[in-house]
C-alpha cells in the first residue's frame, strides 16, 4: 500500500513538473513573440493608411496624432479613431477615420476612411475587417473586386445627398449581384463619416490630441 502511495505520489509530482514546464513555455513563447506581434500589426495598419493616403503626402507618426470620437458624437454604434495625418511644417493634411457599422449582411464591417482637410473630398476608402460572404459580399475588398475605388475624390456635395446610395435605392454606387445589403452598409458609412468630417474637421485638428498610442 506504501508502495503504491508513493508511486502515486511521484506521478503527481512528475504530472506537476510537466505542467509548471509547459506553463513557463507558454509564457515564454507569448512575451518573446508579443512585440513582434505588435509590430506586425503597426506594419499592417500603416500599409492600410498608405492605401487610402499617398504616403509622401503626410510626415508625421499617426500612431502618435489620433483622437477617439464617442460613438453619439459621430452617429456609429461603437467610438471611432481618427488618425490626423500633418506636413512636415504641421499643418492638416488628412483625417483617417477608423469606423465600424453593424449593418453588414453577416454582422460587423469596420472601414478606414481618409478625408482631405482643405477641401474634405475622399482621398479613399479601405475595408479593415469584415465577415461578409466569399463570392458577394466579399468584393468590397480591394483585392477581390475595384469597387471600392468608386469612392476616390468623391465629396459630401459630390454625388448629390440623393445620390448617396446604392442604384437599387436610387443612388449613384453599385450593388453586387445578389449582394446589396453589405454595398450599401458601406456607402451610408462614408456619408455618414463625410457628414461628421464637414462639421467638425477643423476642430479636430485644433482640439488637444487624447490619443492611447496603440493601433486598435
Amino acid at each position: 500500500m506504501k508502495r503504491l502511495f508513493s508511486a502515486m505520489r511521484k506521478s503527481s509530482l512528475l504530472l506537476g513538473f510537466y505542467a509548471l514546464i509547459g506553463v513557463l513555455f507558454v509564457s515564454t513563447v507569448n512575451l518573446v513573440t508579443r512585440d513582434q506581434i505588435a509590430e506586425n500589426q503597426r506594419m499592417a495598419l500603416q500599409q492600410k493608411w498608405n492605401e487610402v493616403l499617398n504616403a509622401s503626402l503626410y510626415a508625421n507618426d499617426l500612431n502618435k496624432d489620433n483622437k477617439m470620437i464617442s460613438a453619439e458624437a459621430i452617429g456609429l454604434p461603437y467610438e471611432a479613431k481618427v488618425y490626423l495625418a500633418r506636413s512636415k511644417e504641421g499643418q492638416p493634411i488628412a483625417a483617417i477615420f477608423n469606423v465600424t457599422t453593424l449593418q453588414g449582411y453577416s454582422g460587423a464591417i469596420t472601414l478606414l476612411v481618409a478625408v482631405n482637410y482643405s477641401d474634405q473630398h475622399l482621398t479613399g476608402v479601405r475595408v479593415v475587417k469584415h465577415k461578409e460572404t466569399p463570392g458577394l459580399g466579399d468584393k468590397i475588398e480591394v483585392a477581390k473586386d475595384d469597387w471600392i475605388l468608386g469612392f476616390n475624390d468623391k465629396f459630401l456635395t459630390d454625388p448629390s445627398a440623393k445620390s448617396w446610395a446604392v442604384k437599387r435605392d436610387g443612388g449613384e454606387f453599385d450593388q453586387f449581384t445578389g449582394a446589396t445589403i453589405t454595398p450599401r452598409a458601406i456607402v451610408d458609412l462614408v456619408e455618414d463619416v463625410l457628414i461628421y468630417a464637414h462639421h467638425n474637421m477643423q476642430r479636430l485638428f485644433k482640439e488637444p490630441i487624447n490619443n492611447t498610442g496603440d493601433n486598435k
